[in-house]
This record gives structure tokens, C-alpha cells and sequence, in this order.
């Protein structure tokens, strides 16, 4: 079974009435403790593959967003890329932003809380593992994504460990004491056709035994 409590990026607060505490202040002091680093341990190889898996369908060159973006990793990573000429990354933990600037002194990124916060401007690549299930209304926050932070053309690349056929998954939300909306594979995929994406695709990367793998949702703005 894999660890959870070394894997996860969270932009979102713990929704309005819940008792639960609120997971930027869980994320925070993962911070503090410097356990961001085991994200990016956890995360490489599945978002290696989302980014492989979404690149045919970018510009020649393209922008991109990290949603949730914790210490920054992902973003570094998403600069290594040859055709991506400007990448930045949004968290909600204001810690975590401190530690990624203080990294990467050159790099953008945005201490905002979610739903709420929105980009300047659309990017052609929304990237985000392991953040959407922190909020409420994760569904109607796919609708969001399409129309604000995509550009025509664009696409967004998501990655989800705790969903309802990764069973080893389902205990977290009691375990961290943390909100987390659980949805099936299924339900994931139409809420993105709902909000309007199209050519969405799915894939489970990196299962195990005891462990059913990443879900990895691409969908594109036409």
C-alpha cells in the first residue's frame, strides 16, 4: 500500500461547516516539517506520464499552470520541457509558496485560495495531481477550469489518487481528518464532458498490488 502522508498538493480550505480541519493547515505544517519533499517522490513518475500522455495535444509552444502546486515541483519540471515557454503554479498554502519561491527565485507562483482565486490570464496546459477532491464541488470547479482558466485549445491534465476503486484511498479522509469528496472513475470523466471539455480520456498509471495506480483525466477546450 503506498503512503499517502508524503503526496499531496492542496490549494483548497475544508468546506464551510465541515468539523474536519481545514487541509491548507494540514499541508502547511507538512511544509514546516520540510514532508513537501516526499511529494515529489511520490508524484515523478505519474506526472511524467500525464505530461507525456497531453503533450500531442499543445501548441508548438505552450503555457502552463500548476494547480496545487505545492513546493513547486512539478513547475520546475514543466520548464525542463522544450516547447514550454512559461510554466507557474498556484497553492494554497502560503508556506508552501514561500518554499517554492525560495527554490526558484525566478518562478512565478500564486498564494490563493481555491475555488476563489482565478489567473490573470488562461493557459494552454492546466496541470494539477492531487488537489481536486479537497474541494466541495470539485465537478462544478471543472467547469471553472473550462472557462477561465483554459484557452481555446488547450488542455487540462489531472491526476487523482483517492477515487472510489482505489480502495487502499478511501480511509484518508478519516485518517488526516480532512474533507475529500470521493467519486468513481466514471463520475470524474463526465464531469469533464459536463464542463464542456472534449476528446477526454482517462488511464490508471503506476498500480500495484493493493494500490489501483493514479487516475489520469486529459480533456481539451475546442
Amino acid at each position: 500500500m503506498q503512503s499517502m502522508l508524503v503526496t499531496h498538493d492542496i490549494v483548497a480550505s475544508a468546506p464551510i461547516g465541515m468539523s474536519s480541519t481545514p487541509a491548507v493547515d494540514l499541508f502547511s505544517k507538512w511544509a514546516l516539517d520540510n514532508r513537501d519533499e516526499g511529494m515529489e517522490t511520490g508524484h515523478s513518475s505519474s506526472v511524467n506520464a500525464m505530461i507525456s500522455a497531453v503533450l500531442d495535444r499543445l501548441p508548438s509552444e505552450f503555457t502552463a499552470l500548476d494547480l496545487g502546486c505545492g513546493n513547486g515541483w512539478a513547475v520546475r519540471r514543466l520548464k525542463l520541457v522544450p516547447n514550454c515557454v512559461f510554466s507557474s503554479g498556484v497553492d494554497g498554502s502560503e508556506v508552501m509558496i514561500k518554499k517554492a519561491r525560495s527554490i526558484d527565485p525566478d518562478g512565478e507562483y500564486f498564494h490563493g485560495m481555491l475555488p476563489q482565486w482565478s489567473p490573470n490570464s488562461p493557459s494552454d496546459l492546466v496541470l494539477s495531481m492531487e488537489f481536486l477532491y479537497y474541494l466541495e464541488d470539485p465537478i462544478s470547479f471543472l467547469r471553472t477550469l473550462h472557462g477561465e482558466w483554459v484557452m481555446p485549445g488547450g488542455s487540462v491534465a489531472l491526476g487523482i489518487d483517492h477515487y472510489l476503486e482505489n480502495e487502499s484511498s478511501l480511509n484518508w479522509s478519516e485518517s488526516l481528518d480532512v474533507h475529500m469528496t470521493t467519486l468513481s472513475a466514471e463520475e470524474w470523466v463526465q464531469g469533464l464532458r459536463m464542463a464542456g471539455f472534449k476528446k477526454v480520456e482517462s488511464f490508471f498509471t503506476g498500480a500495484k498490488e493493493g494500490w489501483n495506480g493514479t487516475l489520469v483525466l486529459i480533456g481539451t477546450k475546442l
